[in-house]
């Protein structure tokens, strides 16, 4: 039975060691087999085909897309999520396009308030001047948030300087609680 054995585990050994090596042709040169490499084909464009970059809107519809995309992908929305920070790159270039575009910039700036990075949503909300109603919330939102991180901080000054904007965008309960603890 040992003989069986022993002769077996030297047939499968041999033929294992048999698919792995080659014998050279020439015994003075010794050869290694390595494994095909598989390369994968490429397409270049044909050279008179040039890429059009992407347009402004095409970059803000892919933010919406990216954006609604995260709102089902995460429970709570933060810039370092991947799709958010895709989000906010698509709604930056396409407002990078078309710096005169206020429904860019507005956009980009509710993108900010939303991943929470709210000092770029208030600087925007700042730089558009004028708001809409529905820009106003998303304003006063991020005043208050600020307005309560330098309150925490004992900064008392900043505090209330993003208390007073945020309250010339919109009277809200946050806003007015923060005015008393700053004003």
């Amino acid at each position: 039975m040992k003989k069986i054995l022993t002769i077996s585990l030297m047939i499968l050994l041999g033929s294992a060691f048999a698919q792995t090596t080659e014998t050279p042709a020439d015994p003075a040169v010794e050869t290694t087999q390595t494994a095909p490499v598989e390369v994968a084909p490429t397409m270049a464009p044909a050279p008179d085909v040039a890429v059009a970059p992407a347009s402004a809107e095409d970059h803000y519809a892919r933010a919406q897309e990216l954006a609604a995309q995260a709102e089902v992908a995460y429970p709570i929305p933060f810039y370092d999520r991947d799709l958010w920070k895709a989000a906010v790159t698509e709604a930056d270039a396409a407002a990078t396009a078309e710096p005169g575009n206020r429904d860019y910039m507005s956009y980009l700036a509710q993108l900010y308030t939303t991943t929470q990075w709210w000092i770029s949503g208030y600087r925007i909300w700042v730089a558009l001047g004028e708001l809409t109603d529905e820009e106003k919330v998303w304003a006063a939102e991020t005043a208050a948030k600020l307005a309560y991180m330098r309150l925490q901080q004992n900064d008392r000054v900043q505090a209330r300087a993003y208390v007073e904007q945020g309250l010339k965008w919109q009277e809200t309960d946050s806003l007015r609680a923060l005015a008393k603890r700053v004003m």
